[in-house]
């Protein structure tokens, strides 16, 4: 029998050994005993980066460059990745998002340590709520210098933890392949979304660099000089160790949550006992895997009127017979049948108040959360599916092959939109009191744009009437800011989608308030050769907010601006700028084709166009 002595000092050798080999683990010894540190290598981790990007098909990175993530520039260019430098961070953020929705890979962008990151904050939380796959890198403090002081060093990853779908902070180069690979992965899988990498300076120069910042000048004598000289040389070491080992960068499978055969067929069955079905579709059904001609067709096969939202504006083309635009209340109160594809019951749709109770409801999103919101209050789903919209649609189409929705439906829906369209045209032609009438303004945009035009909105009043007026030609040819209703988009969406689709128009509709969060972004679109047309509504106000603000609180404080200059500030920035007002009202078409020459010949153009009041918005929500 084993005295008890013996078993004590067994455990105490064992935990010793235990804590031991724990601590080995931690500071990279196990792994230098068989992973080479090559100190004379002159690579670094941008270059990891730039290869995994590279195998992913990343063909843009945008950023506002900084010292801290240079090597991520230098070696992304190398490998033919272009990188795009922006005005402010935000926008190179704006511009990874549109890239993302109109190329199905996800938009990356690269920004420095500190105030860089914090100035992406908002364009971060945009793409959350938009459901964009965007990768953000940021630098970082070193490893060893992080929370001591550092140069711009803060806590980064709190920041972007309520944000981010996934972050990671690198600890050593080796790491870099793997995250970049895993975080790519996941900002596509489940429900779309950004995520985050963090990357420490001394993890992306190379060895000769990084290894004069670890150097001590005056260490401390006797046994802690040694320890210190020690851990600083080990730490170092292991940063490098393996660095350069061979790893796998081809992308990593992604994970689309699909509607079940028996969900598919039990709202077969519904819809095929609709009279008076309605489709809603918001943008996740525009996500791949499917191809939004195809879902075009499941659509058009199936004949259900539609409403889109979001990035499936367009979806149906110009002139559908089934894309209805107008009187959606009342469409929904009548309709026995509504089907959410990847439409949320948010205030767009007043919680899920405007559904009619005695509806069959069927829902389709990615997002559990979405999927369900508020069906514990004003709407209760008849069949709630956790799947992707657009892979649903097609296998829906699909199983009612020869069936259609009874076509006297959605013809007396579009003679509803046809009534209240004409109604519109009327007061397009009605006289402002100053300026020109902006409704006409936005008809003469519409009529006279390229059939493969790109519409970008950012803005509130006017561009709450351009969502109206505006009809984009066929999919993924409309960009606005999503749920967030962010303002300052125009300038890096117009970006993104101008590189993306380069033989396209561009039309950036602006308000004249959110005109001044990017028009800088003129001077991009010059030195980057993506000429745009930004159309902006100027009425000298926040008009959106002060429509409710005068009449509730009797003041017009801090809604008043001025009829500034745009158009001198877009010259500067080595655009082409117009200024537009009544006196220009014959010729309006004139000055809009000059404009899409212009762009033609290279040059990004500002229309600055004076406009004036109409009560065509009276009643809409800003709050």
């Amino acid at each position: 029998m084993q005295h008890p002595i013996g078993t004590v000092l067994g455990c105490s050798a064992g935990i010793a050994l235990g804590g031991l080999v724990f601590a080995a683990y931690k500071l990279g010894l196990l792994y230098q005993l068989f992973h080479k540190t090559e100190t004379k290598s002159p690579r670094h981790g941008g270059e990891s980066v730039a290869e995994v990007l590279r195998a992913h098909g990343v063909k843009y990175v945008f950023t506002l460059v900084g010292g801290h993530i240079s090597p991520i520039l230098v070696a992304c260019e190398k490998v033919g990745i272009r990188i795009v430098d922006t005005r402010h961070e935000a926008t190179a953020v704006f511009a990874a998002d549109a890239v993302a929705r109109l190329s199905g890979t996800v938009g990356v962008a690269a920004v420095t340590a500190g105030p860089g990151l914090t100035n992406t904050v908002t364009a971060v939380k945009n793409a959350q709520m938009a459901e964009s796959p965007l990768l953000l890198m940021g630098g970082a403090a070193g490893t060893l210098l992080q929370g001591r002081g550092a140069l711009q060093d803060i806590d980064q990853m709190s920041l972007f933890k309520p944000l981010c779908k996934f972050c990671a902070s690198i600890r050593t180069i080796r790491e870099i392949v793997p995250t970049v690979r895993k975080a790519l992965a996941i900002a596509q899988s489940g429900t779309p979304g950004p995520v985050f990498i963090e990357f420490p300076i001394d993890t992306l120069y190379p060895y000769h660099l990084v290894s004069k910042e670890f150097g001590v000048k005056n260490p401390p004598k006797g046994l802690m000089g040694k320890v210190v000289s020690w851990y600083l040389n080990n730490h170092l070491m292991n940063l490098f160790a393996g660095a350069w080992e061979t790893r796998d960068v081809s992308p990593l499978p992604v994970d689309i949550p699909q509607a079940t055969d028996d969900q598919v067929q039990k709202c077969i069955e519904l819809v095929s006992r609709a009279k008076k079905p309605v489709i809603l579709l918001g943008s996740q059904a525009t996500l791949p895997p499917t191809p939004v001609n195809d879902i075009r067709k499941a659509l058009e096969n199936l004949g259900i009127p539609c409403f889109l939202g979001g990035m499936s504006r367009g979806m149906l083309g110009k002139d559908s017979p089934i894309h209805i635009r107008q009187n959606r209340r009342d469409a929904l109160k009548e309709a026995d049948l509504v089907l959410l594809a990847g439409t949320v019951c948010d205030f767009r749709l007043s919680y899920g108040r405007v559904l009619n109770r005695r509806s069959k409801i069927i829902a389709v999103n990615r997002d559990k959360t979405q999927l369900l919101k508020n069906s514990d209050m004003f709407w209760k789903p008849t069949i709630a599916i956790q799947g992707d919209a657009g892979s649903f649609l097609m296998r829906l189409s699909k199983g009612l092959k020869g069936h259609r929705c009874p076509e006297e439906w959605p013809q007396s829906l579009k003679a509803g939109d046809t009534t209240k369209e004409n109604a519109n045209r009327a007061k397009a032609d009605e006289k402002t009191e100053h300026h020109l009438n902006p409704l006409k303004v936005l008809h003469r945009v519409d009529e006279l744009m390229a059939e493969d035009s790109i519409i970008v909105a950012d803005g509130g009043d006017f561009v709450g009437s351009a969502a109206y007026i505006m009809r984009p030609r066929g999919p993924m040819r409309w960009l606005d800011p999503g749920a967030f209703g962010t303002l300052g988009v125009g300038g890096g969406f117009a970006l993104g989608a101008k590189l993306c689709r380069p033989e396209s128009e561009v039309w950036i509709v602006y308000g004249d308030g959110s005109l001044g969060y990017s028009v800088a972004e003129f001077d991009t679109f010059t030195r980057h050769k993506t000429p745009v047309i930004a159309v902006v509504g100027n009425d000298a106000c926040w008009s959106q907010i002060s429509r409710e603000q005068v009449p509730i609180l009797g003041s017009n404080v801090a809604c008043g601006l001025a009829f500034s200059d745009y158009h001198i500030v877009a010259d500067g920035y080595g655009g082409k700028g117009y200024l537009v007002g009544r006196e220009d009202d014959d010729r309006l078409s004139d000055i809009i084709r000059q404009a899409q020459r212009e762009t033609q010949e290279g040059k990004a153009v500002l229309l600055n166009v004076l406009i004036g009041k109409t009560n065509f918005r009276e009643g809409s929500i800003s709050v």
